[in-house]
């Protein structure tokens, strides 16, 4: 993998973010390997793709590409709103690549991928519709919460200029598999209360601690009443997938072999 992006293929385009697609989108199908499978190339979307831009050809996940000169932040501007939570009720989102480029040195300083398995109705922000005078009058657009995610779903590829190895991104990819055996509902919880774990920042933890969130997952999930046996139930479910270990007496430990 070369990290250099290269400034020649967008030679004839005026727009700095046509420039800025052109030069990344190149990259990645000269770069990129696939994250899920073995592949170690990703192949153009078919034109007229909406919301996919890259497959694989092994295993066909599919994958959207953001990029950007700046590091990303919490919140990341996206594409129309309702198609999206369409999308995440089907089990049609793709996977999500952020690319962060250097603008100055043309080469890649960060890249990493949210696997859609992490994406939930809780990470998806309704903007405001677009006023009368614009174009799109009434459009609403979306915006992507990195922030509501655990740490786990921010799957590194490059890291401050540094590649990941390829067995530890697949590796950190096929951990949470599991996660596409429930329903999209059922996803945004897992992740919610991972979330919540991660945010404890540290090995051990309790039920009692957690339930100090319990008014932060109220607010992610208003059609639910019985935040504190959801949590219990989340608990278990990362339990028998060995991401925890029960202790005993309402004390959790995040599993060594993990």
């Amino acid at each position: 993998m070369k990290l250099e992006l290269r400034p020649d293929v967008a030679v004839g385009y005026k727009s700095a973010s046509q420039r800025a697609r052109v030069l990344t989108e190149t990259w990645v199908l000269d770069n990129l390997y696939c994250p899920a499978c073995p592949c170690d190339t990703l192949s153009q979307a078919p034109k007229g793709e909406k919301v996919i831009d890259f497959t694989c050809s092994e295993c066909d996940e599919p994958y959207q590409l953001k990029s950007h000169r700046h590091p990303f932040g919490n919140r990341v501007v996206n594409s129309a709103y309702q198609p999206k939570v369409d999308a995440i009720s089907k089990g049609t989102i793709p996977n999500f690549v952020f690319l962060q480029y250097n603008p100055m040195m043309w080469k890649v300083q960060n890249i990493f991928v949210v696997p859609k398995h992490f994406i939930s109705l809780s990470m998806i922000e309704e903007r405001k519709p677009l006023r009368e005078s614009a174009r799109r009058s009434g459009w609403i657009g979306s915006n992507i919460l990195l922030g509501n995610l655990p740490a786990d779903a921010r799957i590194p590829i490059v890291e401050n200029g540094h590649k990941i190895s390829k067995t530890t991104v697949r590796n950190s990819w096929s951990r949470f598999l599991f996660l596409r055996e429930q329903s999209a509902r059922f996803r945004g919880w897992l992740a919610d209360v991972l979330a919540c774990v991660r945010k404890l920042d540290r090995e051990t933890f309790t039920l009692a601690e957690l339930y100090a969130f319990e008014d932060h997952l109220a607010r992610l999930h208003p059609e639910n009443k019985n935040i504190r046996p959801k949590i219990r139930q989340q608990l278990q479910i990362l339990r028998d997938n060995g991401i925890v270990e029960f202790l005993g007496k309402g004390n959790y430990r995040i599993s060594r072999s993990y």
